[in-house]
């Protein structure tokens, strides 16, 4: 590339993180665990991922939350997967505990239980998981990796893909909530057929 194409770059002072200066995708899931009391938290995260292509998933959190510690002791969690329409709802389970250390809203949020292990799951979402933790990977600063091994997952029945499928329709069909870290979402209602080369193996 010719130097007078180059694009201007702005150098990103590490002293922060680089993750406040520009926007990333990321899905937005809702992880459900089990109190020492036996009543359940529902917390928002978003730097959540697939490891690998068989059936795990991992997230980031902190041990100074609930989720974290929580996992430590029941060693099994869910994860929703919250539909668009429900923004506000997912960010409300977000709110700060009371005084007598709970989340009052949470009472009111519709839930159906899990099948597989002791946890519920928000109603309003498309995709489900059931996970036994795999492993908890600390010290990526004050944070931590939590991997938890699928044992059972549920989807709606229009989140789900099939062979004869238009892939365009089908997101269309249900759209997804994506969140824009720091602080913004998107709705996906539009897709397109990624361009792989010929001969690709994935």
């Amino acid at each position: 590339m010719e130097a007078s194409k180059q694009p201007h770059l702005v150098a990103l002072d590490l002293d922060v993180p680089i993750w406040e200066r520009v926007f990333t995708v990321a899905p937005l899931i809702i992880v459900g665990t089990r109190e020492e009391d036996g009543r359940f938290d529902l917390a928002p995260k978003h730097m959540a991922m697939p490891m690998g292509w068989d059936n795990y998933l991992g997230f980031m959190c902190t041990p100074r939350h609930r989720t974290y510690q929580n996992i430590r002791r029941e060693e099994v969690f869910t994860v929703s997967y919250p539909l668009p329409s429900q923004v506000v709802l997912t960010s409300l389970t977000a709110s700060p505990r009371c005084e007598d250390d709970t989340k009052p809203f949470l009472a009111s949020m519709p839930t159906f239980p899990a099948k597989k292990i002791n946890g519920c799951f928000i109603r309003e979402a498309y995709l489900f998981l059931e996970c036994r933790m795999h492993r908890i990977i600390d010290g990526f600063g004050p944070n931590s990796l939590i991997v938890g091994s699928v044992v059972a997952a549920q989807a709606r029945e229009e989140a789900v893909r099939h062979a004869d499928d238009d892939e365009h329709d089908a997101i269309g069909r249900q759209p997804l909530l994506a969140y824009l870290a720091p602080g913004r979402y998107a709705e996906i209602k539009e897709s397109f057929a990624f361009p792989f080369p010929q001969g690709i193996r994935y």
